[in-house]
């Protein structure tokens, strides 16, 4: 009996112990997981480099009224001339810096691209994940995004600018919708391989309702995929900007955007080769810094 108390003691000790070094631990060694996997991600060389790059570029844009107070459209005595101290991309041809307009161009990419991706990957997770609700509403759910995927995102695009007009809100709606069928294949995918889990079962046979079920155990382990995927239609999504503007059905002058940009220095080009290099350059850095991020998710993902 001796024996047996004093095992029990020793055990009741060290469980104390145990507890009180995990009370003592610093609140960065008690994250969440997922949290922490996605953390140690942005520590990869190509987890670094991305979010280097996108935290200059998004300072930049965020900051482009006070770094520029003059604003996009202030015009100068010459025009189409190149790259210069004073104006690092040149001049267009009203005279306009093109570094400034660059940057101003990449505040409005930046303002579609992290609202229209994000929101519909958070609409597009939720109806992929219908199914865990009712069979039937899944199975409706991912015909009509099956129907969605039948019109790229250019043709989309074309669609919409035809019914509302060239400008940010057709941009926001082709991103936005194009973006949905991805997230909810990944989410629907991310649902059928847990449905028959053990977890799962068991939570069927206690009686846990289905949104229950959905919200504790399902999402949660649908939200890798819809990271790694978010990241990706970042990419897409500056391609989608870029190329409607470039044919004139994106972002409408005065006001600047990259494809905007583009558009006018391809029209230029035998004047003033340079003038598209320096929106294409900060077009580039933002697409491989979306690329870079997607892939550490992934990779990090994958080692879990």
């Amino acid at each position: 009996m001796t024996s047996i108390a004093s095992d029990e003691a020793t055990d009741g000790a060290r469980n104390g112990v145990a507890d009180g070094t995990s009370r003592s631990l610093p609140a960065a060694r008690r994250l969440n997981p997922t949290l922490a996997r996605y953390l140690s991600a942005l520590r990869t060389p190509k987890g670094l480099t991305g979010g280097v790059i996108f935290a200059v570029l998004a300072l930049a844009a965020l900051l482009a009224p006070v770094l520029f107070p003059g604003g996009y459209d202030q015009q100068g005595a010459t025009a189409l001339t190149g790259p210069s101290v004073a104006h690092p991309f040149g001049l267009d041809e009203f005279g306009r810096d093109i570094f400034v307009r660059s940057v101003y161009g990449l505040r409005i990419d930046l303002s579609l691209i992290l609202t229209a991706v994000p929101a519909a990957a958070a609409l597009g997770t939720l109806l992929g994940l219908t199914g865990a609700i009712s069979e039937r509403l899944g199975a409706a759910t991912q015909r009509a995004l099956d129907v969605i995927i039948g019109f790229p995102g250019l043709i989309l695009g074309v669609c919409l600018v035809a019914i509302l007009g060239a400008g940010w809100p057709a941009l926001f709606l082709t991103i936005f919708i194009s973006g949905l069928p991805s997230a909810g294949r990944y989410a629907r995918t991310a649902w059928l391989s847990q449905q028959d889990r053990e977890y799962v079962l068991a939570a069927r046979v206690l009686g846990v309702r289905r949104g229950q079920l959905l919200t504790r155990h399902v999402l949660p382990n649908a939200l890798d995929a819809c990271v790694v995927n978010t990241a990706v239609w970042m990419v897409v999504g500056v391609y989608i900007e870029a190329g409607l503007s470039i044919v004139g059905l994106g972002i409408q002058p005065p006001t600047p955007s990259l494809g905007v940009l583009l558009n006018n220095g391809l029209r230029f080009v035998t004047q003033s080769p340079t003038y598209v290099v320096g929106p294409a350059l900060l077009l580039l850095l933002l697409a491989v810094a979306f690329s870079l991020l997607s892939d550490a998710f992934n990779e990090a993902v994958n080692r879990k």
